[in-house]
């Protein structure tokens, strides 16, 4: 069993891939925690989706956040702050296998979960007490050099930085390594992942923490979709008709295909496959 916290702002059909994804492509157990983070497109919409994913049961919470409940800061630390303070208090949070923080625009890969199970049981079996964090290579990742052993069955790389749309940390990852400051990013979008790179590295004293996989667990659909955080950064969060055109058109392209249609473009992509 393990838990998922997932941020989402708009993009509502890229949204419903990922799910679809999570609920097709996981053989583990799971709980998954949605935060959908100031919405401002297709609101409705939004609202009857988490509704019926609720409805049978197939996601543990949905939480609506607002630019006053997110205290005009970054939606998602205020969220990741949420999330990690409610999993403190699950008198079970030990028992679980690990945390994964997902991006919506992330399609997992068939049997991600099991990779990444097996992954954590080679971690420890083989000391590498400074991995903080597992995802895919190259993931962003910089300063890496390769393991000398497979995890999981592939070849991995150890490095710092590395883009958060897919992480998997152990569930003491924010009673340890710890949470972020609310009043930090205050107008701000971006810097999360900058922000745990500092602290995750302080934790090891410098060392590397990351560890990436030489197997594809998600592909990341940013550039399919569009980057909401670019986007609002530089548009200081307002709403605007370029906003609405980028959404409309990505629906546009998504909207009508089943999943598996959808599935065999993204991951028969090159472009997409291969910068994240």
């Amino acid at each position: 069993m393990y838990k998922i916290f997932l941020t989402v702002r708009n993009r509502l059909e890229v949204t419903k891939m990922c799910i679809l994804a999570l609920l097709k492509h996981s053989q583990l157990p799971r709980q998954i925690y949605v935060y959908d983070n100031l919405t401002d497109v297709k609101t409705d919409q939004h609202f009857a989706l988490w509704h019926k994913l609720y409805q049978k049961g197939l996601i543990s919470q949905v939480t609506f956040t607002t630019k006053e409940s997110t205290f005009g800061s970054f939606s998602k630390v205020v969220t990741s702050n949420l999330f990690a303070q409610q999993h403190s208090q699950d008198i079970n949070k030990n028992s679980y296998d690990f945390l994964v923080l997902l991006d919506n625009d992330v399609i997992v890969t068939p049997g991600w979960d099991s990779v990444l199970r097996q992954a954590w049981g080679d971690v420890a079996r083989y000391g590498l007490k400074d991995v903080k964090i597992i995802t895919q290579l190259p993931g962003g990742i910089k300063e890496s050099k390769e393991i000398s052993r497979n995890i999981a069955g592939v070849k991995s790389k150890i490095g710092k930085f590395g883009g958060s749309g897919l992480w998997c940390v152990r569930t003491d990852f924010f009673e340890k390594i710890g949470l972020l400051q609310v009043k930090n990013f205050i107008g701000s979008t971006k810097r999360y992942d900058q922000s745990y790179w500092y602290l995750t590295e302080v934790s090891t004293a410098g060392k590397p923490y990351i560890l990436g996989l030489h197997r594809k667990l998600g592909i990341h659909c940013g550039s399919l979709s569009y980057s909401v955080c670019n986007i609002l950064n530089s548009k200081r969060g307002q709403t605007s008709p370029n906003l609405e055109k980028v959404e409309g058109d990505t629906d546009r392209y998504i909207e009508g295909l089943s999943f598996d249609e959808f599935y065999d473009a993204v991951s028969g992509d090159e472009v997409l496959t291969k910068e994240w």
